[in-house]
């Protein structure tokens, strides 16, 4: 019986899951008004809500104009009820009641933030930013899933490593052209923080304070210039994500640690991306979706930074280790989809990269751990 008041809640939250999909994205209220036909704005009776029973039997039209409604709708709605389902099951009594109910949280906005996604090829602030602060006040005052101090930390270094993997990517695929400059924070800003962490960080820790933080220091002494001065003060991409990939190479040179400078560089890098962002937010809080005008510059952007805060929220929940394991999962899955798309001659029809994260952040989260285990022992490592 638990599991089936876990499907039925699990519709129910997928019924309001399609509000939010729909207008989030348009900058409308998930409350009011009530939800209506698309086609004809007839106003949708209880009677017509029911989750996937009214679309069953009004066999996928509106009851007053017949007009189609698209199949995605059950679809959410389904897929939410099975993984509500298919987690208290998993979970068992871990964590309790409370632990459930916050995994089912952490289901539901993925699943938001991947079917938005895939419509808008953008990543709602505040779905992104209620992952990250819930997970860290799960962690803080449950110790569910993780402590505090790792939740915190992989959240850091997934917001790094998918900072970094766009720059690198982006100073590439552009020739090297410098990232447009924008001011107080910008994608410049994180390439100096994970400069500065790189080489900070390589020499771990130093009566008792870590240099992996002078990177965070840099940028955000580089942010207070730019509002004090009303200019973008930025050193070229070129130099500091040239001197932060460097530094590990030193670190072997000087007898010193590569795996932190590697870890100071991911941390400063991630806590800089995370400030940026959140800064914006603040500054619009709108989640409406506006007109990209990225590539009028002549640079293109190889992964949005709202991937990054994604990938915040995963590690957040997930810790670092099971986060490569949701990364991993989603470029396997991006490349398989792709290849089969490209197959069937359906290769203009690209799905974002968020979608890819949220399926493997859901695999890693439940089966991430026994994953490593079976890959450490496969290496002959476990």
């Amino acid at each position: 019986m638990w599991l089936v008041y876990a499907f039925l809640f699990g519709s129910l939250i997928g019924s309001f899951l399609n509000v939010v999909i729909y207008r989030l994205p348009k900058g409308l209220s998930v409350v009011r008004p009530r939800s209506s036909c698309p086609h004809c704005g007839h106003t949708l009776t209880p009677v017509e809500l029911l989750p996937l029973l009214s679309w069953l039997l009004q066999r996928g039209r509106c009851r007053r104009c017949r007009g189609p409604i698209s199949p995605r709708y059950p679809l959410v709605e389904a897929l939410t009820a099975f993984l509500f389902a298919l987690s208290a099951y998993l979970l068992g009594g871990t964590g309790g009641i409370a632990g459930v109910l916050l995994v089912w949280a952490f289901i539901a906005l993925l699943i938001a933030l991947a079917f938005i996604d895939i419509d808008t090829k953008t990543l709602p602030n505040s779905l992104n930013f209620a992952g990250v602060f819930l997970g860290l006040m799960a962690a803080w005052a449950l110790g569910f899933p993780q402590g505090f101090s790792q939740a915190l930390e992989g959240g850091l270094l997934a917001a790094g490593l998918l900072a970094l993997l766009a720059g690198y990517g982006g100073l590439i695929y552009n020739r090297f052209k410098d990232s447009p400059r924008e001011g107080p924070f910008g994608v410049h800003q994180v390439h100096l923080a994970a400069m500065g962490g790189a080489w900070g960080g390589m020499w771990g820790t130093a009566g008792g304070v870590y240099w992996g933080s002078l990177g965070l220091l840099l940028g955000f002494l580089n942010a207070a210039l730019n509002a004090r001065t009303a200019r973008v003060l930025a050193l070229p991409d070129g130099l500091t994500l040239g001197l932060a990939a460097l530094a590990p190479l030193a670190a072997l040179l000087l007898q010193a640690s590569p795996l932190e400078s590697l870890r100071g560089m991911l941390l400063s890098a991630g806590g800089l991306a995370l400030a940026g962002m959140l800064y914006w937010w603040i500054r619009n809080p709108s989640d409406k979706v506006e007109a990209d005008n990225t590539e009028e510059s002549g640079y293109v952007s190889v992964m949005g930074y709202g991937d990054v805060v994604l990938a915040g929220f995963l590690g957040v929940w997930l810790g670092f280790a099971q986060f490569l394991v949701a990364l991993l999962i989603a470029v396997l899955a991006g490349a398989v989809l792709g290849l089969l798309a490209q197959r069937f001659g359906r290769g203009g029809q690209q799905i974002p990269f968020g979608p890819y994260l949220a399926v493997g952040g859901v695999v890693a989260f439940f089966y991430g751990e026994a994953l490593l285990r079976w890959y450490l022992a496969y290496l002959g490592l476990g």
